[in-house]
């Protein structure tokens, strides 16, 4: 076995374990203490846990230049119960890494103990382990927590797997690559009563099933088919019972937008769909409507850097411009708000379950690509220059 060989195989064995023992946002302890515990086993010397709650940021600098970059990934897990059959299942009930974080995780310690083993690079690197990505609220609070002015980075990179993409595949644009997230609750307030006697109160079913069609008109109708948006219904809820109509009603969902005019479009399309609607069966009507995530816009020469370092560590035919942005959301995108960088998809398997799906698994395969496209960047981005003779 190469010494590689051995690389892959211990990490393997760490990403399984980060799987098994998932958490969800703020609540990383074990997950961060066994990241700190790692990179002080590597040789780091500054590492400094507690950032935004449970993040962890660490600094490792070679020679003299004055330069850093920053590398993420994040390390929270979802709230849904696995239904995979693997031996590494979630031992948690109710949690899972169902969208590869604890993947993302290994591959950033991979690259710390290879960075830290055996340099090759001139300046500063900060390893940037991030809580609470799924619910948008982990960056802002590393953020908040003085990130930006405590451990300085001229540049950032991150990564995410995609199924449905080969393992091996590398994939990023300029500009826009992922979408801004909203949010949106409505609450329809009337008068419940007996299923038997519709007409002594004012229900609220049909009404949100009403509501839940017309929103559909916001996205045909009110924005302009040159934009992208997407506004989805995921929750209906309500306090009836089999034999009793509801008086309380909660339509919740998100919308996407690459844009703020657009963002503004939906929130007054919105809204003034949900006051018509209540009104018209004489309902009371309450909108929440907040904005989790910002668009994640990649700056063109990080971008591009980015692509050309891919090319050294992938299968050139494996890389390649993405053709066109993604619309879900990350809030890496509040980091790119404070230095130039990129965000990246690496692939995780044509036959890979869905992201958020109770049946995904982070493919173990990838974790050399991921690893090796960290080192190649900070090398790239921070090179040793000859002296001249």
């Amino acid at each position: 076995m190469t010494d590689d060989d051995a690389l892959w195989t211990e990490l393997r064995g760490w990403r399984r374990d980060f799987h098994a023992h998932p958490e969800f946002g703020f609540e990383e302890n074990r997950t961060s203490r066994l990241v700190a515990e790692r990179l002080r086993a590597f040789g780091f010397t500054e590492v400094v846990e507690g950032i935004g709650g449970t993040g962890v940021v660490a600094t490792l600098t070679r020679g003299t230049g004055n330069r850093s970059i920053a590398l993420r990934a994040d390390m929270d897990a979802l709230r849904i119960q696995e239904q995979g059959e693997v031996p590494h299942r979630s031992r948690t009930p109710g949690v899972m890494h169902a969208c590869g974080h604890d993947g993302h995780t290994t591959m950033l310690l991979g690259a710390a103990r290879i960075l830290a083993a055996e340099g090759g690079f001139n300046g500063t690197v900060r390893f940037v382990f991030q809580p609470a990505e799924e619910w948008g609220k982990g960056a802002l609070a590393m953020l908040a927590d003085g990130l930006a002015e405590r451990f300085p980075f001229d540049e950032i990179y991150g990564i995410h797997n995609q199924p449905g993409l080969p393992v091996g595949a590398f994939r990023t644009r300029a500009g826009a690559v992922m979408s801004a997230e909203d949010n949106f609750e409505i609450v329809l307030r009337g008068v419940g009563g007996h299923a038997s006697r519709p007409q002594q109160g004012r229900e609220v079913l049909v009404a949100a099933c009403a509501l839940v069609l017309n929103l559909q008109t916001i996205v045909s109708r009110r924005v302009a088919p040159t934009d992208t948006a997407v506004v989805s219904v995921t929750e209906l809820l309500t306090d009836g019972t089999r034999n009793a109509l509801p008086g309380t009603a909660r339509i919740l969902g998100d919308a996407r937008s690459f844009h703020p005019a657009v963002s503004a479009t939906i929130e007054a399309e919105l809204r003034r769909i949900a006051a018509g609607t209540a009104a018209s069966y004489d309902l009371a009507c309450d909108v929440t409507y907040t904005r989790e995530f910002v668009p994640t816009i990649n700056d063109p020469d990080a971008a591009a850097a980015a692509l050309a370092a891919a090319r050294k560590v992938f299968e050139a035919d494996s890389v390649a411009e993405a053709a066109a942005p993604n619309t879900g959301s990350e809030d890496f995108a509040r980091f790119l708000q404070q230095a130039p960088g990129c965000f990246a998809f690496i692939g995780n398997g044509e036959e890979s379950k869905p992201l958020h799906n109770p049946g995904y698994d982070f493919n173990d395969d990838a974790l050399p690509h991921g690893t090796k496209f960290f080192v190649q960047i900070v090398r790239d981005r921070l090179p040793i220059r000859e002296s001249p003779p």
